[in-house]
Formats: structure tokens, C-alpha cells, sequence
């Protein structure tokens, strides 16, 4: 095989691994881009030099050797861009694709149709071939698809036909979660099963776990808070032992009884799992573990007198981004009976914080001290709304790219640095009288 035109030799091709890296661009050079009547493109495309060779930009769009190899025989990007402008026409671009008789990835095609329909004059900018590519999708990026006038030239993917039963699974959860038919295409096309969604698995598998094992121990598996023993453990949170910061945290692997354990579990296994599986194991687990520890830290402030246990912050934290994130995105989103299922939401969720009020201030049998606070239910519904949604609507977005992800963090920080001063000097200064820790 011969040399490629202008530019890069067929070597360098086979040698280049389109899973991890964008093919070497010589002559071309990164900087803003403004041209009249472009429409909502990224503001970094890649200009040519004025005398610089002509690279072949087709080659960006294979994942294996032998597809390089196969566009590797004469394509530049002197074809797509005779006049050196910077932006590629859609339609040349995946006329020669086919061309070749090669694959494409449906979801990175449907993208491309997207990009070239957000732009007057049906182009693609260079740099948002190489950001598609590499899977990186910027804010400007999302609009650029967003804006495409026309419809997607693929049908939906409730229409794939010969689905195994986890890929039908993958199908359901991009329509659960995900309000654009481009994202749940992206999704559903590049989703693997490992790693699978380890985090909300875990946690609740740890929370049964530690149920069963004080069950045991206590001989009670209703209310167990009534039992004088229950307190003493070492992951409840109790305003006695605030010095310990741990159970801020800890206090999510305790609940009340099966009815709170059951409810949380069940709601953590039905939206956390796919929540993980669409946003990732760091994003869910930055979200539930925020929900827990607002929600611990709003009692040390709000309820000084009460101990916390269950794991109704970080569920509540979920719930209520998932349950936000439908609602902003309503028009979008195809899950089915959705209004429905949201009206049942809302009242298991008001029905559990109603039962956790009652549980605080009317006790039904005597005990012993003050009981389990509801404010981490409230708390971590808060944490959801700001936080959460702010992850929810970032989908294959950077975070630190985003404005509002960087108040929501300033006020969340702002809280916790209030709360830690409270529990220091507040119980004191108050005079708040404390029940002694067993």
C-alpha cells in the first residue's frame, strides 16, 4: 500500500488506534472560527494553514485497521474541503463512507446528521469531527445537535428488531433516564456491561446485611429503635456523639425497621441502578453520598435533640433529581405512563416522610428517648433538585464545564462549612440539652 495524499502514510494509519487517540493532523492548527451564517457550531474548529497539506479527515471515523486501511487509497481532506474553509459537508463525507461499503457507529452517524442540520449550509465543522470521534461532547456541541431542523433519518430505537434480553434492558433504561432520542442512541450504542453498576448494588446489599445482622442480634425486626440496645451501635448517628464524624455517614447502613429498610432498598434498586448505569459509578455515588451527609448534618441543625439512622437522605437525593429531571424535560422523555407513575412517586415519597413525622412526634409505644428525625428525608430532596439535576442534565458533559455545576458545589460547600461550625460551637452556645448517648 502506497503513501496516502498529502499527508499521512498508510503505516502511520494501521499503526493509529481510533480508540484512543484522533489521527495526527499536520498542517492544521486549533483557533476560534467565526463565519457568517455557520449556525450554533463550537466556537474551536480547526483552520488550515494557508499553505498547509490537506489531511485525511475520513479515517477518523473507523474503529479497526482494516477500515483505515480501506479509505487509506487516495481520500484527503482536499476532497471534502477543496476551498480550505475548515468545515466538511455531511453529505460528501458519508457519501464517500458508503462509498467503501464500511460501517458506521448509527449513533456517531445520527450525530453527524444532527451537526449538519444545526448549520445553514449542511457542514461539520472539523473540530466537531474529532470531538465526535473521541466521544467528547461539550455544551456547544449538545446545542449544535439540539438545533438540527430536520428529523434523524433513523427510526427510534424501540424499533431495533432481534434485541437479547440485556440489551433490551439497556433500551429500557435509555428510555427511562434519558429525555433526547440522539442521547438514548449514544447511549445505547456505546453502553457496555463492565463495569457494571457496582455502587447502588453494594450499598444496598450492605444495608440487608447489616439489617439481618442487628435483627439477630435484637430479636426485633419492627421499630427497632424501641430497643434499648439499638442505639448503642456504632454507625447511628446520635447528637451525643457528633465528635465521631463517621456516623454522619455510617448512620445510612441502620433503619428503623423492614417496612423503611424494604421501601429504600426497593427504590434504590429501581432508579440508583439506572441512574449508575447511564451516569456512572462517580456521579451517582457523588450524588447519594451528598444526600446522605446533608441530610445527618440539616438534623445536627434543625432537630439538635434527635438521632438519625436509615438511608432516606441519599434515596430522597435520587429521587428527586430523577423525578425533577422528567419534569424539565417532560415533552422529551418516553417512558411509558410516566404521569402516572410520577402522581404514585410522589405519594410513596410523601406517604414515607408523612410516616417518619409521625414516628418523631407521636410514638406509638413508650420509649426510651427521642426518636430517628424525618429531616433527612427533606434535606436530600433539596440536594436532589440542585445537585442532582445539575448531574442529571450534564449527560456526557463535564461537569467543570458547566456553570451551574459550579454554584450548586459553592452552596453545597458554603453548607457543609456552616453545618461543621453548628455542631462545634452551637450545642454550646445554645445550651441545647442533649440526651446522654447509651
Amino acid at each position: 500500500m502506497g503513501r496516502v495524499e498529502d499527508g499521512v502514510t498508510a503505516e502511520e494509519l494501521e499503526d493509529w488506534d481510533p480508540g484512543t487517540s484522533a489521527l495526527p493532523a499536520p498542517g492544521i492548527k486549533q483557533g476560534p472560527r467565526e463565519q457568517a451564517g455557520t449556525g450554533p457550531l463550537s466556537q474551536k474548529c480547526w483552520e488550515p494553514e494557508p499553505d498547509a497539506p490537506s489531511q485525511p479527515g475520513p479515517a477518523l471515523w473507523f474503529r479497526g485497521r482494516a477500515h483505515t486501511q480501506a479509505l487509506a487509497g487516495g481520500s484527503s481532506l482536499q476532497q471534502l474541503d477543496p476551498e480550505n474553509t475548515g468545515f466538511i459537508g455531511a453529505e460528501t463525507f458519508a457519501g464517500l463512507v458508503h462509498s467503501h461499503e464500511l460501517p458506521l457507529d448509527p449513533a456517531k452517524l445520527d450525530m453527524l446528521v444532527a451537526l449538519a442540520q444545526s448549520n445553514e449550509q449542511g457542514q461539520v465543522c472539523y473540530q466537531e469531527l474529532v470531538d465526535l470521534i473521541s466521544s467528547k461532547r461539550s455544551s456547544s456541541f449538545k446545542r449544535a445537535i439540539a438545533n438540527g431542523q430536520r428529523a434523524l433519518p433513523r427510526d427510534g430505537l424501540l424499533d431495533e428488531p432481534g434485541l437479547g434480553v440485556y440489551k433490551r434492558f439497556v433500551r429500557y433504561v435509555a428510555y427511562e433516564i434519558l429525555p433526547c432520542e440522539v442521547d438514548r442512541r449514544w447511549y445505547f450504542y456505546r453502553h457496555r456491561s463492565c463495569p457494571p453498576p457496582v455502587f447502588m448494588a453494594s450499598v444496598t446489599l450492605a444495608q440487608i446485611i447489616v439489617f439481618l445482622c442487628y435483627g439477630a442480634r435484637l430479636n426485633k425486626w419492627v421499630l427497632q429503635t424501641y430497643h434499648p440496645e439499638y442505639m448503642k451501635s456504632p454507625l447511628v448517628y446520635h447528637p451525643g456523639h457528633r465528635a465521631r464524624a463517621w456516623r454522619f455517614l455510617t448512620y445510612m447502613f441502620m433503619h428503623v425497621g423492614l417496612e423503611q429498610l424494604g421501601f429504600n432498598a426497593l427504590l434504590q434498586l429501581m432508579i440508583g441502578v439506572p441512574l449508575e448505569m447511564v451516569h456512572g459509578l462517580l456521579r451517582i455515588s457523588l450524588l447519594y453520598l451528598a444526600g446522605v451527609l446533608a441530610g445527618s448534618l440539616t438534623v445536627s441543625i434543625t432537630d439538635m435533640r434527635a438521632p438519625v439512622v436509615g438511608g432516606s437522605g441519599g434515596v430522597y437525593a435520587l429521587c428527586s433529581a430523577h423525578l425533577a429531571n422528567v419534569v424539565m424535560n417532560w415533552a422529551g422523555m418516553r417512558c411509558p405512563y410516566k404521569l402516572l407513575r410520577m402522581v404514585l412517586a410522589l405519594v410513596c415519597m410523601s406517604s414515607e416522610v408523612g410516616r417518619a413525622v409521625w414516628l418523631r412526634f407521636s410514638p406509638p409505644l413508650p420509649a426510651s428517648g427521642p426518636q430517628p428525625s424525618f429531616m433527612a428525608h427533606l434535606a436530600g430532596a433539596v440536594v436532589g433538585v440542585s445537585m442532582g439535576l445539575t448531574i442529571l442534565r450534564s449527560y456526557e458533559e463535564r461537569l467543570r464545564d458547566q456553570c451551574g455545576w459550579w454554584v450548586v458545589l459553592l452552596a453545597y460547600g458554603t453548607f457543609l462549612l456552616f453545618a461543621v461550625f453548628w455542631n462545634v460551637f452551637a450545642y454550646d452556645l445554645l445550651g441545647a440539652h442533649i440526651p446522654p448517648p447509651p
